[in-house]
């Protein structure tokens, strides 16, 4: 118990009795035009021009939505309360942002004879096993595959993300030649293959 308490003193300065906390958390976060947020029994439910996100916050940070902004305020001052207040304030403003303008990740499949496709709800792709991947496209996504371009866009960045990394994962990219499926933004470290003598 000492030892938590010291590194809590040692992760926040403090000024008397009082820890200087979360610089995001603190201010209230304003609710864009068009756009309407609700609170109730735990879940935020936020409606924009493009969609609905609802999401369910644990009752140690109270949320409260007045006056078109959004107030969150942590129920005591303890590490992981703490970490959840400024945790939740960037979900809350990614979950805003998401509902007016949609999130997008592109994916790059580099190969050679490697293919991807979208049909109908599947994302259908040859990365060089005896078999093809085909992987379901959630409720929420949209998909396309152009020139080997995969473009994942959705209002909720974390179904965006966790898509993304899941089709990454079927052939992450090797140093070599680069093979495999890598971010559009993503730098792969060569390295220099076996000189023969």
């Amino acid at each position: 118990m000492q030892r938590r308490q010291r590194s809590e003193e040692r992760f926040y300065l403090k000024s008397g009795n009082n820890l200087y906390m979360s610089r995001i958390a603190k201010k209230p976060i304003t609710i864009p035009e068009k756009t309407e947020a609700t609170f109730s029994s735990g879940v935020l439910t936020v409606k924009g021009t493009l969609g609905e996100i609802k999401k369910t916050f644990r009752p140690e940070i109270t949320i409260a939505v007045a006056n078109n902004e959004i107030t969150l305020t942590p129920i005591r001052q303890s590490l992981d309360v703490l970490a959840l207040w400024g945790t939740y304030a960037s979900h809350i403003k990614n979950m805003l942002e998401g509902v007016n303008k949609a999130f997008e990740k592109k994916l790059i499949v580099e190969g050679i004879g490697f293919k991807s496709d979208v049909k109908g709800k599947e994302l259908h792709m040859a990365l060089g096993f005896s078999h093809p991947v085909h992987v379901v496209i959630p409720d929420g996504l949209k998909v396309t595959a152009e020139k080997n371009v995969i473009t994942v866009s959705g209002i909720d960045i974390e179904l965006v993300g966790q898509f993304v990394a899941k089709v990454r994962s079927f052939k992450k990219p090797e140093p070599y030649k680069g093979k495999g499926i890598r971010y559009s933004d993503e730098v792969i470290r060569r390295k220099q293959g076996k000189k023969s003598v």
